[in-house]
């Protein structure tokens, strides 16, 4: 069995299921969190936004961008290949009818690769977990969940203070002259 196949992709399958937690912070701003790493997401200022993270179609990038570096380090790693200097650049083209990303351009800049690398790390950078996904489209399953909103307030102490809180009244004097 190939090293990079037993490093890149078996190892890969362990954890089966992965989840993102996205939370609301207010304007267009998000908070996404996942295996106790949290980044911002935000639209652009052109978009309503204050700009002060990627937005989602730029996450999804992001997330084929480093998975493609990700495959192509293996791959060089596996070989003793160096691998500074490498860099991936993706862009996509945005489509509408649906609004959507619909067709992605991977470039992988690797200094001084001979030829039978080049088609390795080609086949490397192909079998990434996210360029595959995005090929072979998945089921997307939503479901909308409404839990109930509890309305239970909670009352400082009786004691303290000038005014009583049950009835917003003066608190009185009860000794009695």
């Amino acid at each position: 069995m190939s090293p990079f196949i037993e490093v890149c992709i078996l190892k890969k399958w362990e954890q089966k299921v992965m989840e993102v937690l996205a939370d609301y912070l207010g304007g267009t701003k998000f908070a996404a969190e996942a295996r106790g790493h949290r980044v911002l997401c935000d639209q652009p200022r052109d978009n309503g936004g204050s700009d002060e993270g990627m937005s989602p179609p730029e996450f999804l990038l992001t997330a084929l961008a480093t998975c493609a570096a990700y495959y192509a380090v293996q791959y060089l790693k596996v070989r003793a290949l160096p691998t500074a200097n490498l860099q991936v650049r993706v862009n996509a083209e945005k489509a509408q009818q649906p609004a959507r990303l619909a067709s992605f351009q991977i470039d992988v800049e690797v200094p001084n690769l001979d030829e039978r690398h080049q088609a390795g790390l080609l086949r490397a950078v192909k079998a990434c977990l996210i360029h595959a996904t995005l090929l072979n489209a998945p089921t997307i399953e939503v479901s909308i969940h409404t839990p109930p909103v509890s309305l239970a307030v909670t009352a400082p102490p009786r004691s303290g203070g000038d005014n009583d809180y049950w009835t917003g009244l003066p608190k009185l004097n009860s000794r009695v002259s």
